[in-house]
């Protein structure tokens, strides 16, 4: 892992820490440079509880869920962190976002990009990010799309982070990753996040699951916890694995 990059894109402010927590921190330990993009704070769609305390504004519960993300990145040792601050809800694609996201595509000159999978039943801003960053990261490859002070990059891998609502998504993992040496760290990410409070014992539930499914399919009984992510594309090398 230490010489590889990581393009994270998350929609909101927690999107990243649910699906790929573990992963992220993982990865990190192990060398790896993790850059994270928050595009929106889910102010509009995504801090429900926050907006049942009466007279709470705007910018109080940005200011709560730039406070929650921030500390959820340092547990997981990110140091390449970026809040965006679009709005939530929906989130608009402009042409403008496109040339800021694959400027930091070929900044970054990711090996791997972690990002939304491609539908979500029940939230269409996980499904307008998905095709966003897609659709960008094609960009990023083609020397004809010209952005001053920047080069095509490579084919890099792309992963979609596992739906909230799985099976009424119809998802299905194409790679699980172990993060039983991490988990804990996502446990404490996660925890951070009072504003969806009762995502967190779901989160710990699916990587108790996924982790059983890591231990059937491989048959490496340490495996404790894991994530799952669709892959974009198929795996490509001199064998099949």
């Amino acid at each position: 892992m230490s010489n590889k990059k990581l393009l994270v894109v998350s929609a909101h402010a927690a999107d990243y820490v649910w699906r790929s927590g573990g992963t992220i921190a993982k990865y990190i330990e192990g060398g790896a440079e993790v850059h994270v993009v928050c595009l929106s704070f889910g102010i509009r769609g995504e801090s429900n509880d926050l907006w049942k305390t009466p007279g709470r504004t705007y910018d109080e519960v940005k200011e709560i869920r730039r406070g929650e993300t921030t500390k959820a990145a340092n547990i997981l040792g990110i140091q390449h962190f970026e809040l965006w601050d679009q709005q939530d809800y929906p989130i608009r694609v402009t042409e403008e976002l496109e040339d800021r996201l694959v400027r930091k595509i070929r900044e970054v000159r990711p090996d791997i990009i972690i990002t939304h999978d491609r539908f979500d039943i029940m939230n269409p801003d996980h499904n307008d990010v998905s095709a966003f960053v897609y659709r960008c990261a094609v960009m990023s490859n083609s020397n004809g799309v010209r952005i001053e002070g920047t080069t095509a990059t490579k084919q890099m891998k792309i992963f979609g982070f596992e739906p909230h609502q799985t099976e009424l998504s119809n998802y299905k993992p194409g790679s699980i990753v172990d993060i039983t040496s991490v988990y804990d760290k996502k446990v404490a990410a996660m925890e951070c996040f009072k504003a969806q409070s009762h995502l967190i014992e779901y989160y710990k539930q699916r990587a108790i699951m996924r982790g059983n499914h890591a231990r059937r399919l491989s048959g490496n009984q340490s495996y404790k916890y894991a994530e799952s992510f669709m892959n974009y594309y198929p795996a490509v090398g001199p064998e099949l694995y």
